[in-house]
């Protein structure tokens, strides 16, 4: 009892020891819990999959199909970032459905699917999400097969070409010891009479980044660089296989970027997107 006295007295009475002690708990208690909490950071960040395409290509129409299971009456271009939770598994048994909420059974994973702003005014909000995105396991890049054989090719094109160089520079920079990311061209409203099938989406758009890679290079031959400055400003400016006469998607696999091109239709009475779905959840 005289000890428990003795306690009490020494932590009531003022004393430099009383005071050093509870400075440290005061200040050294909420930096051990941040510390704590950072260091888990790690473990509660989701995979991510990020939406990229140009306006009206279907990016929010799949986001919202997949997020509610029904298909969307209608969507309006998206002017900002938005992003859903949602469950993926490889279970052999749910591989035919995108969506399963109902079958608690088998092995799911949490990831978060991010859409972003297609309108070339707001690309730069798009491509700054895909340098920031925490533990991206893929890209899909939506477009309209309906129209990019002659309406949206050129910036489409464009904007793929922008993406894929991205990738292709985050994956030839060791240093930073980032994973590479593959990448899935969703060819969406297959569907429509206008519509090209898959490969020949795939090949409209390798024909034409093949002509936006030459004319990036003659414009970079016609800016006044210095003449030693050019060959490794056009080099790291070159997409795919530097020199190459014909751009294929085959040549990103020199950076280990695997780009496939699947069909589907997010807009139809039953819509067709498992094939983009079963990718997305054999990569998170």
């Amino acid at each position: 009892m005289t000890t428990a006295s003795q306690i009490a007295e020494m932590i009531l009475s003022p004393s430099i020891p009383v005071f050093l002690i509870g400075i440290l708990i005061i200040l050294g208690g909420p930096i051990l819990l941040h510390l704590a909490l950072s260091s888990s950071a790690t473990y509660t960040t989701a995979p991510t999959i990020i939406l990229l395409g140009p306006a009206n290509s279907g990016k929010t129409s799949l986001l919202t199909l997949l997020e509610r299971g029904t298909k969307p009456a209608e969507t309006h271009t998206t002017q900002t970032i938005q992003s859903v939770e949602l469950n993926a598994t490889t279970d052999a048994k749910t591989k035919g459905t995108f969506r399963n909420h109902e079958d608690s059974s088998g092995t799911y994973t949490k990831f978060l699917l991010v859409d972003t702003p297609g309108h070339g005014k707001l690309r730069n909000v798009a491509m700054g999400k895909l340098a920031r995105a925490e533990k991206l396991k893929g890209v899909v890049f939506v477009v309209d097969a309906s129209a990019v054989a002659v309406e949206t090719l050129t910036a489409t094109a464009s904007y793929l070409y922008d993406v894929l160089l991205y990738l292709q520079k985050r994956a030839s920079d060791k240093g930073k010891n980032k994973a590479v990311i593959p990448v899935l061209i969703a060819a969406n409203k297959v569907e429509l009479f206008t519509a090209l099938p898959e490969n020949l989406v795939k090949a409209q758009l390798e024909k034409e980044i093949s002509r936006i890679r030459v004319s990036r290079s003659k414009r970079l031959l016609d800016s006044g660089v210095g003449v030693d400055e050019i060959g490794s400003e056009e080099q790291d400016s070159w997409l795919g296989e530097y020199g190459s006469e014909a751009f294929t998607f085959q040549q990103m696999m020199e950076f280990d970027i695997d780009v496939q091109a699947i069909g589907g239709s997010v807009t139809t009475e039953k819509p067709d997107v498992d094939k983009w779905w079963w990718w997305m959840a054999q990569r998170v």
